[in-house]
């Protein structure tokens, strides 16, 4: 009963109590329930994005990017580690060969000698404690599979996500050169008016300060587009230049995407099941632990040959063999053991913990998600009507100002707020792009149609 090879893992965590629907979602009734659970999280969500661009430039991360390179090679390492602790449960087969030559001074003679010997030695699994810490790097292996799938759909989104933030540092800085242009000509008019003695010297500073202000932020939005760019161009691979040119326009996003059922999360998102995987290697490193507490038992096995010729080695008459059998058990070792086996009893706890943590964590990313999505979607329809109600406060305060009936700060303050406007519905409409993005990775949706994984051994 002490070597038995049960699970110390907590059931509960096996039955974390899950709502049936998203908290923002919308009443579900039991057919509506099992409507919503056909409909699953989007996978290929990429193919959405037909722009040829950005599909260029995910190939080429996931080719060249250095920092996923390193997470394959760590993946690579994990598999010959699996192979290492797996060949425990193996015998092992080694061939040694000596040869020597002796000077003898009194009298003086030389002798040779030469020995051959074929050594094998088994283990016998008798506790199973090399098949627990062949589990324990199997399910090393999985969560490290699992972890580099994540970090791949990351690279993913931020490669995506870069793209949009360089189209939308592009679409301010139009707007600010636009702002630019309609400064000067407002400036034109205004020194024009005073040279006629239509308007204040107050007027002209007000309207050359407005420039120059407009021309300070088309310089600084000129150093963020560029600085995304080189973001972006690290996220392929690339040396970071500049000048990647971007052409492209931010999408509104108004549909809604299928998001499946809370409960599909916990075998979709790659970060779940690594954590997962990492929770059941503590588990089966609790059992090796225990079992390194009970003896061993190893055969050993050698059959060789000595002789002064090496062409006499080998002969039928004088082969040697022995086969040997030890059993080893620790008797004392003040508590080294046992301090062991406790500290990866609390470590499966620690384990525990961190899953509830990471499981947790990804359903308040979804839920974060869709309420921001909501919100988002409110704010672009009013802060639209505010642009258009902007645009025209601004057209006619600069004319009530030519007319005398207001004073030039009203004409800055109508104008200030257009732009604002302006700018914030651009933002609000990358927003939404960047947050629908990271809603489909929340939800573990695959950039790509993902492909039946076997996750076993």
């Amino acid at each position: 009963m002490a070597c038995s090879s049960t699970s110390e893992i907590d059931p509960s965590i096996k039955e974390v109590p899950l709502p049936a629907q998203w908290q923002n979602g919308q009443a579900l009734t039991e057919q509506t329930l099992e409507e919503k659970a056909a409909l699953s999280a989007q996978d290929n969500w990429l193919a959405q994005l037909k722009n040829p661009q950005i599909h260029q430039l995910v190939n080429k991360a996931l080719v060249h990017n250095q920092q996923f390179a390193m997470q394959a090679y760590s993946l690579q390492i994990a598999e010959q580690q699996l192979i290492m602790v797996g060949s425990e449960l193996w015998p092992s087969l080694d061939l040694a060969f000596k040869s020597g030559r002796n000077k003898n001074n009194q009298p003086v003679s030389y002798d040779n000698s030469n020995t051959l010997n074929l050594n094998l030695s088994y283990e016998v699994d008798i506790w199973g404690k090399l098949s627990a810490a062949d589990r324990q790097s199997n399910y090393n292996y999985l969560s490290q599979k699992s972890t580099f799938e994540e970090y791949k759909q990351q690279l993913v989104v931020d490669v995506v996500t870069t793209w949009f933030d360089v189209i939308e540092a592009d679409k301010l800085l139009k707007l600010y050169q636009n702002r630019v242009a309609n400064s000067r000509q407002n400036l034109a008019i205004i020194e024009a008016g005073y040279q006629a003695g239509l308007s204040e010297a107050l007027d002209v500073y007000l309207a050359r300060n407005e420039l120059n202000n407009e021309l300070t932020r088309v310089a600084d939005q000129q150093v963020a587009k560029i600085k995304v760019i080189r973001q972006l161009e690290r996220l392929t691979g690339e040396y970071p230049q500049g000048d990647l040119l971007v052409e492209a326009n931010l999408p509104l996003l108004t549909d809604e995407i299928p998001m499946g059922l809370p409960s599909e999360l916990i075998s979709r998102k790659p970060s779940l099941k690594a954590s997962w995987y990492q929770l059941l290697a503590q588990d089966a490193g609790l059992a090796y632990a225990h079992k390194q507490r009970f003896p061993s038992l190893v055969l050993t096995s050698s059959i060789g040959d000595s002789a002064s010729d090496i062409g006499n080695l080998l002969s039928s008459s004088s082969l040697a063999w022995s086969l040997l059998g030890s059993i080893s058990a620790p008797i004392f070792n003040a508590g080294r053991l046992a301090a062991n086996e406790e500290k990866s009893r609390l470590e499966l706890k620690q384990k525990e913990q961190q899953y509830l943590d990471t499981l947790y964590s990804a359903f308040s990313d979804v839920e974060n998600a869709i309420s921001t999505e909501q919100g988002l979607k409110q704010s672009y329809n009013t802060m639209l009507e505010a642009q258009e109600n902007a645009k025209i406060a601004s057209t006619l305060s600069f004319e009530q100002y030519q007319s005398g009936l207001v004073t030039y700060t009203t004409v800055l303050d109508a104008q200030k707020r257009a732009f604002d406007a302006q700018s914030t519905l651009i933002q609000i409409k990358k927003q939404l792009i960047t947050n629908r993005i990271n809603l489909h990775f929340s939800l573990g949706g695959d950039f790509t149609t993902p492909s039946l994984v076997t996750e076993a051994k």
